[in-house]
């Protein structure tokens, strides 16, 4: 497993990075498949955001973010972890706890 330091300065950065991120490592195109996300919680209180890009043929790959140690965790389309990145400053959950 790699792992790698990354600066975002928001949480429209962070999605940007995590769908370039995997479209990159699996050398799909940027942008040409959907990538939904969910709030992730913990005791009602945000805790993270799970991403999921919706690649060809039905196969997902798939990211979390934890706010609380604030790294991105990247994982293939069989659940094996496959980067982890740590983020140089914090994100912002106030815009999504919502």
């Amino acid at each position: 497993m790699l792992n790698r330091f990354h600066q975002v300065q928001d949480l429209d950065d962070l999605r940007e990075y995590v769908s370039e991120t995997l479209c990159d490592h699996y050398h799909l195109q940027n942008d040409a498949f959907r990538m939904t996300e969910r709030v992730l919680r913990r005791r009602s209180r945000p805790c993270g955001i799970y991403f999921c890009l919706h690649g060809p043929r039905a196969v997902q790959f798939t990211a979390i973010w934890e706010a609380d140690h604030n790294q991105v965790l990247f994982y293939g389309s069989t659940g094996e972890r496959i980067l982890r990145t740590q983020l140089l400053s914090p994100v912002s959950l106030d815009r999504v706890a919502a």
